[in-house]
Protein backbone atom coordinates (compact mmCIF):
# COMPACT_ATOMS: atom_id res chain seq x y z
CA UNK A 1 0.00 0.00 0.00
CA UNK A 2 1.09 4.03 -0.86
CA UNK A 3 2.46 5.03 2.34
CA UNK A 4 -0.17 8.27 3.60
CA UNK A 5 2.07 11.58 3.88
CA UNK A 6 2.05 13.06 6.94
CA UNK A 7 1.50 16.99 7.09
CA UNK A 8 3.77 18.34 9.87
CA UNK A 9 4.40 20.99 7.30
CA UNK A 10 1.18 22.32 8.70
CA UNK A 11 2.60 22.50 12.41
CA UNK A 12 5.60 24.24 10.60
CA UNK A 13 3.72 27.39 9.43
CA UNK A 14 1.37 27.44 12.58
CA UNK A 15 5.00 28.54 14.81
CA UNK A 16 5.77 30.53 11.83
CA UNK A 17 2.77 32.28 12.24
CA UNK A 18 2.59 32.94 15.89
CA UNK A 19 6.02 34.30 15.66
CA UNK A 20 5.28 37.15 12.87
CA UNK A 21 2.22 37.47 15.30
CA UNK A 22 4.53 38.18 18.17
CA UNK A 23 7.43 40.18 15.63
CA UNK A 24 4.29 43.14 14.62
CA UNK A 25 2.54 43.07 18.10
CA UNK A 26 6.04 44.17 19.51
CA UNK A 27 7.11 46.61 16.63
CA UNK A 28 3.13 48.25 17.05
CA UNK A 29 2.93 49.02 20.28
CA UNK A 30 4.90 52.46 20.46
CA UNK A 31 2.64 53.30 17.58
CA UNK A 32 -0.40 52.80 19.65
CA UNK A 33 0.69 54.41 22.72
CA UNK A 34 2.66 57.48 20.50
CA UNK A 35 -0.25 59.85 21.46
CA UNK A 36 1.19 59.49 25.64
CA UNK A 37 4.29 59.60 24.53
CA UNK A 38 4.35 62.69 23.09
CA UNK A 39 2.79 64.45 25.85
CA UNK A 40 4.79 62.74 28.37
CA UNK A 41 8.16 63.22 26.47
CA UNK A 42 7.18 66.27 24.40
CA UNK A 43 7.72 64.81 21.21
CA UNK A 44 7.60 66.58 17.80
CA UNK A 45 6.37 64.54 14.99
CA UNK A 46 10.37 64.84 13.98
CA UNK A 47 11.26 62.96 17.01
CA UNK A 48 8.74 60.92 16.49
CA UNK A 49 10.16 59.88 12.78
CA UNK A 50 13.71 59.68 14.13
CA UNK A 51 12.79 56.85 16.57
CA UNK A 52 10.98 54.96 13.48
CA UNK A 53 14.35 55.54 11.67
CA UNK A 54 16.37 54.30 14.48
CA UNK A 55 14.42 51.21 14.43
CA UNK A 56 14.52 50.70 10.29
CA UNK A 57 18.14 51.55 10.44
CA UNK A 58 18.69 48.29 12.61
CA UNK A 59 16.36 46.34 11.10
CA UNK A 60 18.12 47.16 7.98
CA UNK A 61 21.55 46.19 9.19
CA UNK A 62 19.95 43.40 10.92
CA UNK A 63 18.46 41.99 8.01
CA UNK A 64 21.52 41.32 6.51
CA UNK A 65 23.21 40.17 9.64
CA UNK A 66 20.60 37.61 9.97
CA UNK A 67 20.07 36.27 6.20
CA UNK A 68 23.55 35.35 6.20
CA UNK A 69 24.15 33.81 9.54
CA UNK A 70 20.72 31.83 9.26
CA UNK A 71 21.96 30.62 6.27
CA UNK A 72 25.52 29.29 7.84
CA UNK A 73 23.59 28.07 11.26
CA UNK A 74 20.31 27.17 10.46
CA UNK A 75 16.76 27.96 11.29
CA UNK A 76 16.36 26.62 14.66
CA UNK A 77 18.98 28.43 16.64
CA UNK A 78 19.06 31.39 14.05
CA UNK A 79 15.44 31.97 14.57
CA UNK A 80 15.45 31.34 18.52
CA UNK A 81 18.09 34.13 19.16
CA UNK A 82 16.37 36.37 16.67
CA UNK A 83 13.28 35.75 19.25
CA UNK A 84 15.83 36.12 22.38
CA UNK A 85 16.67 39.82 21.26
CA UNK A 86 13.87 41.63 19.82
CA UNK A 87 11.68 40.03 22.68
CA UNK A 88 14.22 40.96 25.35
CA UNK A 89 14.38 44.43 23.64
CA UNK A 90 10.69 45.12 23.83
CA UNK A 91 10.63 44.75 27.38
CA UNK A 92 13.37 47.12 27.92
CA UNK A 93 11.42 49.63 26.92
CA UNK A 94 9.82 50.10 30.42
CA UNK A 95 12.95 51.29 31.49
CA UNK A 96 13.74 53.98 28.98
CA UNK A 97 13.47 57.42 30.76
CA UNK A 98 14.27 59.67 27.38
CA UNK A 99 13.97 60.06 23.46
CA UNK A 100 17.08 58.92 23.09
CA UNK A 101 16.45 55.97 25.20
CA UNK A 102 13.98 54.92 22.96
CA UNK A 103 15.75 55.20 19.73
CA UNK A 104 18.54 52.85 21.33
CA UNK A 105 15.79 49.92 22.46
CA UNK A 106 14.01 50.56 19.30
CA UNK A 107 17.28 49.78 17.02
CA UNK A 108 18.09 46.65 19.77
CA UNK A 109 14.41 45.48 18.61
CA UNK A 110 14.94 46.19 14.54
CA UNK A 111 17.96 44.29 14.81
CA UNK A 112 16.30 41.43 16.55
CA UNK A 113 13.05 41.62 14.46
CA UNK A 114 14.84 41.26 11.46
CA UNK A 115 15.50 37.60 11.89
CA UNK A 116 11.87 36.72 11.45
CA UNK A 117 11.37 36.99 7.57
CA UNK A 118 14.69 35.05 6.61
CA UNK A 119 14.23 32.41 8.92
CA UNK A 120 10.25 31.75 8.22
CA UNK A 121 10.85 32.02 4.38
CA UNK A 122 13.54 29.76 4.37
CA UNK A 123 11.79 27.29 6.80
CA UNK A 124 9.13 27.32 4.10
CA UNK A 125 11.30 26.97 1.50
CA UNK A 126 12.59 23.72 3.21
CA UNK A 127 9.37 22.14 4.15
CA UNK A 128 6.88 22.92 0.92
CA UNK A 129 7.00 22.78 -2.59
CA UNK A 130 6.57 25.44 -4.94
CA UNK A 131 3.12 25.35 -5.32
CA UNK A 132 2.37 25.49 -2.01
CA UNK A 133 4.76 28.54 -1.12
CA UNK A 134 2.84 30.99 -1.33
CA UNK A 135 0.01 29.76 0.47
CA UNK A 136 2.26 28.42 3.52
CA UNK A 137 3.71 32.54 3.24
CA UNK A 138 0.48 33.60 3.01
CA UNK A 139 -1.04 31.95 6.12
CA UNK A 140 2.33 32.64 8.27
CA UNK A 141 2.41 36.07 7.13
CA UNK A 142 -1.17 36.79 8.26
CA UNK A 143 0.18 36.39 11.85
CA UNK A 144 1.83 40.43 10.83
CA UNK A 145 -2.03 41.42 10.95
CA UNK A 146 -3.08 39.53 13.36
CA UNK A 147 -0.68 41.52 15.67
CA UNK A 148 -1.56 44.55 14.34
CA UNK A 149 -5.25 43.63 15.46
CA UNK A 150 -4.04 42.17 18.60
CA UNK A 151 -2.22 45.13 19.45
CA UNK A 152 -5.14 47.88 19.08
CA UNK A 153 -6.91 45.56 21.63
CA UNK A 154 -4.41 44.96 23.98
CA UNK A 155 -2.46 47.64 24.28
CA UNK A 156 -5.37 50.37 25.33
CA UNK A 157 -6.48 47.61 27.93
CA UNK A 158 -2.86 47.28 29.38
CA UNK A 159 -1.86 51.61 29.35
CA UNK A 160 -5.69 52.04 31.01
CA UNK A 161 -5.16 49.87 34.02
CA UNK A 162 -0.98 49.14 34.31
CA UNK A 163 -0.02 52.21 32.20
CA UNK A 164 2.59 52.53 29.37
CA UNK A 165 5.15 50.52 30.99
CA UNK A 166 3.33 47.30 31.41
CA UNK A 167 2.40 47.45 27.55
CA UNK A 168 6.19 47.07 26.84
CA UNK A 169 6.63 44.58 29.70
CA UNK A 170 3.98 42.32 28.46
CA UNK A 171 3.80 41.91 25.16
CA UNK A 172 7.36 41.56 25.13
CA UNK A 173 7.40 38.54 27.58
CA UNK A 174 4.74 36.71 24.89
CA UNK A 175 8.30 35.85 22.52
CA UNK A 176 10.06 33.79 25.32
CA UNK A 177 6.86 31.66 25.95
CA UNK A 178 6.43 31.19 22.04
CA UNK A 179 10.46 30.18 22.30
CA UNK A 180 9.43 26.93 24.43
CA UNK A 181 7.16 25.75 21.62
CA UNK A 182 10.01 25.93 19.13
CA UNK A 183 12.79 24.66 20.51
CA UNK A 184 10.44 21.64 21.54
CA UNK A 185 8.75 21.10 17.80
CA UNK A 186 10.83 22.61 15.01
CA UNK A 187 13.27 20.80 13.01
CA UNK A 188 14.37 20.38 9.33
CA UNK A 189 12.05 18.05 7.11
CA UNK A 190 15.06 15.80 6.72
CA UNK A 191 16.01 15.12 10.53
CA UNK A 192 12.15 15.45 11.77
CA UNK A 193 11.02 12.18 13.23
CA UNK A 194 7.24 13.25 13.03
CA UNK A 195 7.76 13.26 9.21
CA UNK A 196 7.39 10.03 7.08
CA UNK A 197 9.39 9.48 3.55
CA UNK A 198 5.93 10.38 1.49
CA UNK A 199 5.94 14.00 3.15
CA UNK A 200 9.72 14.58 2.37
CA UNK A 201 9.15 13.04 -1.42
CA UNK A 202 6.13 15.51 -1.87
CA UNK A 203 8.23 18.34 -0.60
CA UNK A 204 11.07 18.13 -2.90
CA UNK A 205 7.81 16.88 -5.69
CA UNK A 206 8.45 19.88 -7.90
CA UNK A 207 12.38 21.34 -7.49
CA UNK A 208 14.97 19.37 -8.31
CA UNK A 209 16.67 20.03 -4.77
CA UNK A 210 16.68 17.82 -2.19
CA UNK A 211 14.51 17.95 1.08
CA UNK A 212 18.06 18.43 3.24
CA UNK A 213 19.08 21.69 1.00
CA UNK A 214 19.60 24.65 3.12
CA UNK A 215 20.46 22.64 6.30
CA UNK A 216 23.53 25.07 8.23
CA UNK A 217 26.40 23.32 6.13
CA UNK A 218 25.75 24.95 2.94
CA UNK A 219 27.82 27.50 2.06
CA UNK A 220 26.17 30.84 -0.14
CA UNK A 221 28.74 33.21 -1.32
CA UNK A 222 27.08 36.38 -0.05
CA UNK A 223 29.18 39.12 -2.16
CA UNK A 224 27.98 37.59 -5.13
CA UNK A 225 24.37 37.17 -4.77
CA UNK A 226 24.75 41.21 -5.77
CA UNK A 227 25.74 40.02 -9.29
CA UNK A 228 22.36 38.24 -9.95
CA UNK A 229 19.42 40.23 -11.68
CA UNK A 230 16.84 38.28 -9.73
CA UNK A 231 18.57 39.60 -6.24
CA UNK A 232 17.48 43.44 -7.70
CA UNK A 233 14.53 41.95 -9.12
CA UNK A 234 13.33 41.36 -5.55
CA UNK A 235 15.74 44.58 -3.97
CA UNK A 236 13.23 46.71 -5.79
CA UNK A 237 10.19 45.49 -4.96
CA UNK A 238 10.69 45.55 -1.21
CA UNK A 239 12.89 48.55 -1.32
CA UNK A 240 9.97 50.74 -2.95
CA UNK A 241 6.79 48.79 -1.09
CA UNK A 242 7.31 48.08 2.41
CA UNK A 243 7.87 51.63 3.44
CA UNK A 244 4.24 51.69 2.78
CA UNK A 245 3.68 49.14 5.26
CA UNK A 246 5.24 50.31 7.73
CA UNK A 247 3.26 53.86 7.06
CA UNK A 248 0.31 52.00 7.37
CA UNK A 249 2.16 50.29 10.87
CA UNK A 250 3.28 53.64 12.60
CA UNK A 251 1.13 56.25 11.54
CA UNK A 252 -2.71 54.92 11.19
CA UNK A 253 -3.36 55.33 14.26
CA UNK A 254 -1.96 59.00 14.68
CA UNK A 255 -3.59 59.57 11.29
CA UNK A 256 -7.61 58.23 12.46
CA UNK A 257 -6.75 60.40 15.69
CA UNK A 258 -5.98 63.87 14.15
CA UNK A 259 -8.48 63.65 11.49
CA UNK A 260 -11.43 61.81 12.61
CA UNK A 261 -10.37 62.08 16.59
CA UNK A 262 -10.63 58.46 17.21
CA UNK A 263 -9.99 57.54 20.93
CA UNK A 264 -6.65 55.21 20.85
CA UNK A 265 -7.26 54.94 25.00
CA UNK A 266 -10.04 52.72 24.20
CA UNK A 267 -10.11 49.85 21.43
CA UNK A 268 -10.00 51.03 18.18
CA UNK A 269 -12.64 49.31 15.86
CA UNK A 270 -11.80 51.02 12.84
CA UNK A 271 -7.73 49.50 13.49
CA UNK A 272 -8.92 46.18 14.28
CA UNK A 273 -10.97 46.54 10.53
CA UNK A 274 -7.78 47.45 8.77
CA UNK A 275 -5.81 44.83 10.22
CA UNK A 276 -8.31 42.05 9.75
CA UNK A 277 -8.71 42.67 5.68
CA UNK A 278 -5.12 42.56 6.42
CA UNK A 279 -5.64 39.02 7.15
CA UNK A 280 -7.65 38.28 4.33
CA UNK A 281 -5.36 39.79 2.11
CA UNK A 282 -2.73 38.05 3.21
CA UNK A 283 -3.86 34.68 2.84
CA UNK A 284 -5.70 35.32 -0.47
CA UNK A 285 -2.99 36.55 -2.32
CA UNK A 286 -1.03 33.45 -1.16
CA UNK A 287 -3.92 31.71 -2.52
CA UNK A 288 -4.32 33.23 -5.83
CA UNK A 289 -0.82 32.50 -7.21
CA UNK A 290 -0.79 28.67 -5.73
CA UNK A 291 -4.68 28.22 -7.42
CA UNK A 292 -2.96 29.46 -10.88
CA UNK A 293 -0.53 27.33 -10.56
CA UNK A 294 -2.73 23.95 -9.67
CA UNK A 295 -4.26 25.27 -12.43
CA UNK A 296 -1.58 24.78 -14.81
CA UNK A 297 0.40 27.80 -15.28
CA UNK A 298 3.82 28.76 -15.10
CA UNK A 299 5.31 29.78 -11.83
CA UNK A 300 6.66 33.57 -12.65
CA UNK A 301 3.31 33.74 -14.68
CA UNK A 302 1.13 33.19 -11.96
CA UNK A 303 3.38 35.23 -9.12
CA UNK A 304 3.56 38.17 -11.62
CA UNK A 305 0.21 38.28 -12.59
CA UNK A 306 -1.24 38.04 -8.78
CA UNK A 307 0.94 40.72 -8.19
CA UNK A 308 0.08 42.88 -11.24
CA UNK A 309 -3.83 42.55 -9.44
CA UNK A 310 -2.95 43.52 -6.11
CA UNK A 311 -1.33 46.86 -7.21
CA UNK A 312 -3.91 47.86 -8.80
CA UNK A 313 -5.85 47.08 -5.90
CA UNK A 314 -3.81 49.99 -3.76
CA UNK A 315 -4.29 52.72 -5.92
CA UNK A 316 -7.63 53.60 -4.88
CA UNK A 317 -6.62 54.68 -1.84
CA UNK A 318 -5.29 57.81 -3.40
CA UNK A 319 -9.07 59.09 -3.22
CA UNK A 320 -8.93 58.75 0.94
CA UNK A 321 -8.86 62.73 0.70
CA UNK A 322 -12.46 62.66 -0.15
CA UNK A 323 -13.40 60.70 2.43
CA UNK A 324 -15.80 62.21 4.59
CA UNK A 325 -17.01 59.96 7.59
CA UNK A 326 -13.89 57.92 8.89
CA UNK A 327 -15.59 54.64 7.83
CA UNK A 328 -15.06 55.76 4.06
CA UNK A 329 -11.34 56.37 4.61
CA UNK A 330 -11.48 52.77 6.69
CA UNK A 331 -12.60 51.01 3.34
CA UNK A 332 -10.12 52.58 1.33
CA UNK A 333 -7.32 51.90 3.71
CA UNK A 334 -8.04 48.52 4.15
CA UNK A 335 -8.58 47.53 0.65
CA UNK A 336 -4.60 48.73 0.30
CA UNK A 337 -3.23 47.61 3.17
CA UNK A 338 -4.96 44.31 2.45
CA UNK A 339 -3.40 44.54 -1.34
CA UNK A 340 -0.28 45.19 0.17
CA UNK A 341 -0.42 41.43 2.50
CA UNK A 342 -1.42 40.06 -0.53
CA UNK A 343 1.72 41.66 -2.51
CA UNK A 344 4.33 40.54 0.32
CA UNK A 345 2.72 37.12 0.24
CA UNK A 346 4.14 36.84 -3.09
CA UNK A 347 7.12 38.72 -3.41
CA UNK A 348 8.44 36.74 -0.23
CA UNK A 349 7.99 33.65 -2.48
CA UNK A 350 9.75 34.97 -5.03
CA UNK A 351 12.97 34.45 -3.52
CA UNK A 352 12.57 30.47 -2.92
CA UNK A 353 11.12 30.93 -6.57
CA UNK A 354 14.39 32.60 -8.11
CA UNK A 355 17.45 31.25 -5.84
CA UNK A 356 18.14 27.66 -4.60
CA UNK A 357 16.95 26.75 -0.61
CA UNK A 358 21.15 27.40 0.70
CA UNK A 359 21.09 31.30 -0.50
CA UNK A 360 17.41 31.67 0.31
CA UNK A 361 17.97 33.60 3.82
CA UNK A 362 20.47 35.34 2.63
CA UNK A 363 18.57 37.00 -0.64
CA UNK A 364 15.36 37.63 1.55
CA UNK A 365 17.93 39.50 4.26
CA UNK A 366 19.19 41.57 0.81
CA UNK A 367 15.74 42.87 -0.07
CA UNK A 368 14.59 43.13 3.89
CA UNK A 369 17.58 45.38 4.04
CA UNK A 370 16.47 47.46 1.10
CA UNK A 371 13.13 47.78 2.44
CA UNK A 372 14.07 49.18 5.58
CA UNK A 373 16.30 51.78 3.67
CA UNK A 374 12.98 52.73 1.96
CA UNK A 375 11.84 52.74 5.70
CA UNK A 376 14.12 55.23 7.01
CA UNK A 377 14.34 57.71 4.33
CA UNK A 378 10.53 57.47 3.70
CA UNK A 379 9.93 58.58 7.63
CA UNK A 380 11.81 61.26 7.18
CA UNK A 381 9.61 62.67 4.55
CA UNK A 382 6.48 61.74 6.43
CA UNK A 383 7.67 63.65 8.93
CA UNK A 384 8.62 66.90 7.27
CA UNK A 385 5.15 66.55 5.26
CA UNK A 386 3.04 66.10 8.50
CA UNK A 387 4.88 68.69 10.61
CA UNK A 388 4.67 71.45 7.35
CA UNK A 389 0.58 70.81 7.01
CA UNK A 390 0.65 71.21 10.83
CA UNK A 391 2.19 74.03 10.91
CA UNK A 392 -0.24 74.92 8.34
CA UNK A 393 -3.09 73.87 10.38
CA UNK A 394 -4.31 71.39 7.98
CA UNK A 395 -2.48 67.87 8.99
CA UNK A 396 -5.14 65.75 6.81
CA UNK A 397 -3.47 67.41 3.90
CA UNK A 398 -0.22 65.64 4.93
CA UNK A 399 -1.86 62.37 5.06
CA UNK A 400 -3.12 63.08 1.91
CA UNK A 401 0.06 63.55 -0.34
CA UNK A 402 1.15 60.35 1.53
CA UNK A 403 -1.70 58.09 0.14
CA UNK A 404 -1.00 59.38 -3.03
CA UNK A 405 2.76 58.49 -2.97
CA UNK A 406 1.67 54.79 -1.54
CA UNK A 407 -1.25 54.37 -4.23
CA UNK A 408 1.15 54.19 -7.32
CA UNK A 409 4.09 53.00 -5.59
CA UNK A 410 3.60 48.95 -6.40
CA UNK A 411 2.40 49.60 -10.14
CA UNK A 412 5.96 51.14 -10.29
CA UNK A 413 7.76 48.12 -8.27
CA UNK A 414 5.67 45.48 -10.48
CA UNK A 415 7.15 47.17 -13.60
CA UNK A 416 10.55 47.53 -12.64
CA UNK A 417 10.26 43.95 -11.53
CA UNK A 418 9.09 42.71 -14.96
CA UNK A 419 11.74 44.38 -17.05
CA UNK A 420 14.58 42.91 -14.43
CA UNK A 421 13.13 39.20 -15.11
CA UNK A 422 10.46 38.86 -17.43
CA UNK A 423 10.11 35.16 -16.73
CA UNK A 424 12.34 34.96 -13.07
CA UNK A 425 14.36 32.53 -13.80
CA UNK A 426 16.27 30.54 -11.14
CA UNK A 427 19.72 31.83 -10.23
CA UNK A 428 22.36 29.15 -10.28
CA UNK A 429 24.30 30.11 -7.16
Amino acid sequence: MEEKKTGYRWVVVALLFFATTINYLDRQVIGLLKPVLEMQFKWTEKDYSAIVMAFQACYAIGFLAFGSFIDKIGTKIGYAISMMVWSGAAMLHALVTSTLGFGAVRGLLGIGESGNFPAAIKSVAEWFPKRERALATGIFNSGANIGAVAAPIMVPFILGIYGWKMAFVITGAIGFVWLVFWLIFYEIPSRHAKVNQAELAYIASDTDEPVAAGDADSKVNWGKLFGYKQTWTFITGKLLCDPVWYFFLFWLPSYFSSTFHLDLKKPSLPLVIVYTATTIGSIGGGYLSSYFIKKGWPVYKARKTAMLIFALCVVPIVSARYATNIWQAVALISLAAAAHQAWSANILTTASDMFPKKAVSSVVGIGGMAGSVGGIFFPLLIGIILDTAKSAGNITAGYNILFIICGFAYLLAWLIMHLLTPKMEQAHV
